[in-house]
């Protein structure tokens, strides 16, 4: 099945702890979930490495997240929406489902 969110997209968190923060996408990871800016933010303890010069500490950095979670957003609508696709001039192209306007 073609994916249906991609890089860049706009996106509303639908279930978690994130639930209707908007955001955009900035990797979409082959086992089906994505890594959204500024959601799913984790603590990682990281040890200093002094051969490359690099600082130990907590840092905040963003996991990844199911695309189940996730749903594009429509800016027309102001909601989430679903998607589709179909076929114009030999091209796939994405659609919103609620008002048939392609996407991007």
């Amino acid at each position: 099945m073609a994916a249906k969110i991609y890089r860049d997209d706009e996106v509303i968190i639908i279930a978690g702890k994130d639930k209707g923060k908007l955001s955009k996408i900035k990797k979409v990871l082959p086992n089906g979930k994505a890594i959204v800016e500024g959601i799913n933010l984790v603590k990682k303890h990281q040890k200093p490495v002094p051969s490359i010069n690099q600082p130990g500490g907590i840092l905040e950095k963003e996991a990844a997240i199911d695309l189940s979670n996730l749903a594009i957003f429509n800016a027309e609508t102001g909601k989430a929406d679903r998607v589709g696709f179909k076929i114009i001039n030999g091209k796939k192209v994405r659609f919103f489902k609620s008002n048939g306007k392609s996407i991007k």
